[in-house]
């Protein structure tokens, strides 16, 4: 999937688009056909940096019922002739999510369509995971034959249809399906159930990687096998290590960090830095003036993960640097620095942010260590990565700096993100927002009733607004 054209942030549809609050309240006041023209927008062209971690489909969901939106076009998009090629999850995955919500507010062509998909889409799996959250036992039943004429009854398809029901995210479609009463539904789907059974035991029987009685060599081996493979193992090896090293072999590990294989390099600093060996932090040094782009993301890593002060205070040395280390020492500080590395830290922000822009993977923990310091004058660039950024996680990172250094967030910010698409974010919002607005004491109180809200974010409704005012 290719990365998502994002609208500016001023806008209907680059509101709607980031998930901000903002993009409801808008959307609200806009004409209605622009309103769900933007909608659908967004729904058919998933916008999300990563659809697999961030939310949008219950702030979708919860769009289309303000505005009491029609699904002609989610349905166009499902049955369009590129399903039948292109059967990637994320075409069609943010689209289902939204109906499975409709469906649950008591959309019935909601769920009319989602049986639909299930019966004949190529992403039929997440739309039967949807309907096994909200469908009745009845209706769930009548998907059976079509779902199961998916899988031809020879090996080959009984293979397949094993492996699905073992690897399914919701088992509760499967196990009415294993009641049937019909042979070519019941019998089926058990012998299923049992052969996906078989087949995790195997698995469980034929373990790889490393094994009792390995060397320190035999360790860098495996990592430098998996590096000729494509796979970084240079973590479980470097836990292999601290299980099969002992004192006596560390010369040959510091060896290895300074000089050896890649594999064995990336394994050698990791196991190091999770020791605090006292030569750590100039091996860390070296490997990224001299080594690879896997030795320098791997030297980095394990430098991140140092806890004590000597890894803080070579921090402080090294935040200024240009490369990948002033990166990292940067976020170490925003992560164990003290208050006179505030100045540090919103250089790093600052810096971020002019050199990779609002969205700068870095910027995820500088924005916390902003707000753990309490950094005051970094309020206004955190406000210019909560309006800029396309990830909603990052803003609600954003959301909560700001909580902590920005007197003007309550009334300001902290009142749209009751609407953000981020439960999290509304939890945040819900306790911190100014109630001297209608708009907050209203949506409060939806929030209090609404069945699919996060339980956290109802609890900090109730410590606002107490069961009285519901």
């Amino acid at each position: 999937m290719f990365d998502p054209v994002i609208a500016p942030s001023g806008t209907l549809l680059g509101l709607l688009q980031r998930g901000r609050g903002d993009g409801t309240l808008h959307a609200l006041t806009a004409p209605r056909p622009e309103a769900l023209a933007a909608l659908n927008h967004c729904v058919l062209r998933d916008p999300r940096h990563d659809w697999q971690v961030e939310n949008r489909s219950l702030y979708y969901a919860r769009l289309y019922l303000d505005l009491n939106g029609e699904l002609d076009a989610i349905e166009a998009h499902l049955f369009a002739p590129e399903d039948v090629v292109d059967d990637d999850e994320s075409r069609t995955g943010l689209a289902l999510s939204v109906l499975g919500h409709l469906a649950s507010y008591g959309r019935r062509d909601a769920l009319v369509l989602l049986r639909r998909y299930a019966a004949q889409g190529s992403n039929w799996a997440w739309a039967l995971d949807e309907l096994a959250l909200r469908d009745d036992d009845a209706g769930l039943r009548a998907l059976a034959v079509p779902v199961l004429a998916r899988f031809p009854a020879d090996a080959e398809g009984e293979a397949e249809l094993a492996a699905v029901v073992r690897d399914a995210f919701e088992p509760r479609p499967w196990r009415l399906w294993a009641e049937d009463s019909r042979a070519s539904v019941g019998t089926r789907v058990r012998a299923a159930q049992e052969a996906g059974c078989f087949d995790r035991w195997q698995r469980q029987m034929r373990p790889a990687g490393p094994r009792p009685g390995w060397s320190v060599q035999a360790v860098f081996e495996w990592a430098q096998q998996g590096i000729e493979r494509g796979v970084a193992l240079h973590v479980p090896a470097a836990r292999c290590l601290s299980a099969v090293a002992g004192p006596e072999d560390r010369a040959e590990i510091v060896r290895a960090a300074q000089d050896g294989s890649e594999g064995a390099r990336c394994t050698a600093l990791r196991y190091l830095a999770d020791t605090d060996d006292p030569d750590v932090l100039d091996l860390v040094e070296a490997a990224v003036v001299t080594g690879s782009a896997p030795v320098v993301e791997a030297a980095v890593e394990a430098f991140e993960r140092m806890r004590g002060p000597a890894a803080v205070e070579r921090a402080r040395g090294w935040a200024r640097r240009p490369d990948p280390l002033g990166a990292a020492a940067g976020r170490v500080l925003a992560c164990r620095g003290g208050a006179k590395d505030s100045d540090l830290v919103l250089g790093a922000i600052r810096e971020a942010v002019r050199g990779e822009g609002p969205d700068a993977p870095t910027l995820w923990t500088l924005v916390d260590g902003a707000g753990r310091l309490g950094i005051g004058c970094a309020a206004p660039v955190l406000r210019h990565v909560y309006r800029e950024t396309g990830s909603s996680h990052l803003r609600g990172r954003a959301a909560r700096a700001l909580a902590a250094t920005d007197p003007s967030f309550p009334s300001g910010f902290g009142v749209e993100c009751l609407w953000d698409c981020e439960e999290t974010t509304r939890e945040l919002a819900a306790r911190h927002a100014e109630t001297g607005d209608t708009r907050v004491v209203e949506q409060l109180r939806r929030l209090a009733s609404d069945p699919a809200e996060e339980a956290e974010v109802q609890t900090a409704v109730r410590s606002r607004i107490g069961p009285e005012a519901m």
